[in-house]
């Protein structure tokens, strides 16, 4: 069938455990962890398919392990998938070294990164720290590296939330603080996001258990990494070939991320997706050319 995008020019379980080295990450995001290495317990690795390119897909959040389940199932009939769940909080701090760290110890050979969200960005930082794992990077509703994209994102959310749905995410936040059970307003915050994100969705996304502290602790330091200068100009150092899929209706601002990253990554493509949001695989009209375009881009 043809594929329906616009150009730019961009279920068994294994775990891996590790040790945390601070020399084992590039010097630009500084150690996973500050003092003498210590154990950590592993994280889980879900795996689809047997025949293909090895295929990792990355989920958003920050903390919320399960949202590209679907999207793994739907590339098991071509590729041997991989779904690490990230680690959560409460063993030690999190931080995207941490994050990177771990992702590194359950890629067996280089593979084809697949991120979505908050999830496209540790692709970037991982691929900026083990480019030698890295085969090519996709970047699946991208999140935003500088302060006007993140402006136009709230100012787009705000108009889709409307006075109801701002008020009612309010209320969610000041909650958060105020509960025993952080995790689960969190989910609430995540599925009103969600919906506003969306252009027409099929399906909710497939969450396991949705991570509060490790959403803060995660998203405290990508900030910090900006606020630093550390990103986005650390990815100068990704050679692999880059490709933005977005949705046309995402509030994230694809071009404008497009225009940031590409002064840092020059291969960077981008192909968005008609009448399509935040997370195609789960889109009625976006999924079938997505998964197309997603497809030709892991086969070629």
């Amino acid at each position: 069938m043809a594929v329906s995008v616009i150009e730019r020019k961009g279920d068994s379980q294994w775990t891996s455990s590790r040790f945390l080295d601070p020399e084992s990450m590039a010097s630009q995001y500084g150690p996973p962890d500050n003092g003498a290495p210590m154990p950590l317990s592993p994280i889980r690795v879900r795996t689809y398919g047997t025949t293909g390119p090895l295929v990792a897909v990355l989920h958003g959040g920050p903390g919320a392990p399960g949202s590209v389940a679907q999207l793994a199932r739907d590339l098991s009939s071509f590729s041997r998938v991989l779904e690490p769940l990230q680690r959560r909080s409460g063993e030690i701090p999190l931080t995207v070294a941490q994050h990177v760290a771990d992702l590194a110890e359950v890629v067996p050979e280089p593979a084809i990164l697949v991120g979505s969200s908050w999830g496209a960005m540790l692709g970037l930082s991982f691929a900026a720290a083990h480019p030698d794992l890295v085969r090519s990077l996709v970047l699946v509703g991208c999140g935003t590296y500088d302060r006007v994209s993140r402006d136009a994102y709230r100012s787009t959310m705000n108009g889709r939330l409307g006075p109801v749905g701002q008020e009612r995410k309010a209320q969610l936040k000041q909650l958060l603080a105020q509960v025993d059970d952080p995790d689960a307003i969190l989910a609430q915050i995540g599925a009103l996001d969600g919906y506003a994100q969306a252009f027409d969705l099929i399906e909710e996304p497939d969450y396991t258990t949705v991570d509060a502290v490790g959403h803060d602790e995660t998203w405290s330091d990508v900030m910090r990494l900006q606020d630093e200068g550390v990103e986005p100009a650390a990815f100068s150092g990704i050679t692999c070939p880059v490709v933005m899929l977005h949705g046309d209706t995402d509030p994230h601002p694809g071009p404008s991320t497009f225009e940031t990253l590409r002064g840092f990554i020059p291969q960077l493509e981008y192909r968005e997706i008609p009448q399509c949001g935040h997370t195609p695989w789960l889109e009625r009209w976006g999924r079938e050319p997505f998964l197309a375009a997603l497809g030709e881009w892991i086969n070629a």
